[in-house]
């Protein structure tokens, strides 16, 4: 009998350390030709780290890589396309000025001449065929600056398939998409493997993982947990292999009081938002529902004064606030927690002190310096009260999860005594064991008597945590619902235009 085929990949007994701290510990994983595997764990169970020896960002200390069998070296990204390894980031690696042709082509263009001149129409051509079976409506004479996420994904995917890859690796690639083009992109996969390619899939959101992959491997704290098969699988079982502690589950329990603290009437800008009024009071979470390009996303940022109104006024414990910028806001004590955590929400190479203290560093500072201790001391007890992990006050930012990022800005407003929070997309990019602990953040803060906007594109969330859900439209408030209302369906219904 012939015996079974080798894996297409392979990686046995793989261990990293960084300046003495060992973020891999003898971790393997297997994923057969044509197969979608997903890579699961926490944010610092060593996902990264793995992908990024796989396609030779950096080399393991020790272990073994095998492609159809054989040992491959991997010790440098030149060496990982060579063995037929692709990897798509979640932040996209492309040259924004350039056309989707020489984005496809960076680094290996097609030449004439005797090399001397890049041969531009057969790139464009050869983009063309590549693009045909992945998305033919991509114009590959236009500049990549000017697509959408879901397009320059699929970018990726056509420089991965011209360098013939066996293995594409993808990190969070739906972080940024929309429920359509998620959908097209199971379609582009379903097509990679039905040509052989094997994948490697990395996200926290399980209803994607369990549809798309049969298989997955479970790390937790750089440690190899286990490899489980799916369909025989339940979430619960995937999420107490990945955290290994039993998530909090706190339900919802309404905090609402009579108690108006924040009113807006007929705020608008443009048609991304169009005569939009609330009403918010103490206690209570409202959630923001709708479609991408709804306004959501445009209406908070407008409350939060990071962009200018045309129209409306905002007013905060009946006082009507004046002056334009987010500073007013924050000194009538509104905080935006922003949708784009890294580039809007941080000082990523400052340290997590620096970064707390942003809006009320006048608290901490006398004569116009900074009291280091005082804020160093604050940050300490604020961080703990919000459980960042690790208890390192003094390292930079951008060095941890995005989790523990999330927890950090809200420990910033808790420092600036902000009483209406507005998250935008708050566990966007973040682990279940993350995402139950900022739920938990949340229903404090409205015990605490704090009021909160939720802006979320996951309707589960908007549903387990609000009190009302306000359902926006080609930039109107569509419906408002409450009670037994809050539904999927109910929320859906108004989400979608009348045709």
């Amino acid at each position: 009998m012939p015996s079974d085929p080798a894996p297409r990949l392979s990686l046995t007994g793989i261990t990293k350390s960084f300046v003495g701290i060992t973020v891999l510990h003898g971790v393997s994983l297997t994923v057969q030709p044509g197969e979608v595997h997903g890579l699961l764990g926490e944010n610092g169970a060593g996902k990264s780290t793995m992908l990024n020896i796989l396609s030779g960002v950096i080399s393991a200390d020790s272990g073994e890589i095998a492609i159809n069998g054989a040992e491959a070296q991997i010790n440098s990204p030149r060496d990982a396309t060579a063995a037929g390894i692709a990897m798509i980031h979640q932040e996209l690696q492309q040259v924004p000025e350039l056309t989707v042709a020489q984005n496809i082509f960076l680094g290996g263009a097609l030449r004439r001449a005797g090399g001397l001149l890049v041969d531009h129409a057969a790139q464009e051509a050869e983009a063309r065929r590549l693009l045909a079976q992945l998305d033919p409506t991509i114009d590959v004479t236009a500049p990549v600056r000017g697509l959408r996420v879901a397009q320059r994904q699929i970018i990726e995917i056509a420089k991965a398939l011209r360098a013939k890859a066996s293995v594409i690796a993808m990190d969070e690639p739906t972080s940024s998409l929309t429920p359509a083009e998620f959908e097209r992109l199971v379609g582009v996969i379903q097509t990679l493997t039905d040509q052989g390619v094997s994948i490697i899939y990395v996200s926290h959101k399980m209803d994607e993982v369990f549809r798309l992959c049969r298989s997955a491997t479970i790390l937790r704290d750089g440690h190899f947990v286990t490899r489980v098969t799916l369909p025989q699988t339940s979430v619960a079982q995937v999420i107490e292999h990945m955290v290994g502690r039993e998530l909090s589950h706190i339900q919802h329990r309404s905090h609402v009081t009579d108690k108006v603290i924040l009113q807006i009437d007929n705020l608008g800008r443009g048609m991304a938002v169009q005569n939009a009024s609330l009403t918010l009071h103490a206690g209570e979470v409202l959630g923001i529902a709708g479609l991408v390009g709804s306004g959501r996303t445009e209406l908070l940022r407008l409350i939060a004064g990071v962009d200018a109104a045309d129209t409306g006024t905002v007013r905060v414990a009946g006082r009507t606030l004046t002056g334009s910028g987010p500073r007013p806001r924050i000194q009538a004590g509104l905080g935006l927690v922003p949708e784009e955590r890294k580039r809007e929400g941080i000082i990523r190479h400052r340290p997590v002190t620096s970064n707390v203290g942003l809006p009320a560093m006048r608290k901490f500072s006398r004569f116009g310096i900074i009291r280091k201790a005082a804020l160093t001391r604050r940050t300490q007890e604020l961080m703990q009260e919000v459980r960042l992990r690790p208890l390192d006050v003094d390292r930079a930012i951008g060095s941890f999860s995005g989790g523990n990022q999330q927890k950090a800005i809200i420990g910033r407003w808790l420092a600036a005594e902000t009483q209406i929070f507005l998250f935008d997309e708050p566990t966007r990019g973040i682990d279940v064991g993350a995402k139950a602990e900022i739920y938990d953040l949340i229903e404090k803060l409205a015990a605490e008597g704090r009021a909160i906007i939720v802006v979320s594109s996951e309707l589960p969330e908007v549903i387990r945590l609000s009190d009302r859900v306000l359902v926006m439209r080609e930039g109107r408030i569509a419906a408002e619902l409450s009670g037994d209302d809050i539904t999927e369906g109910q929320i859906a219904r108004n989400a979608i235009p009348a045709t």
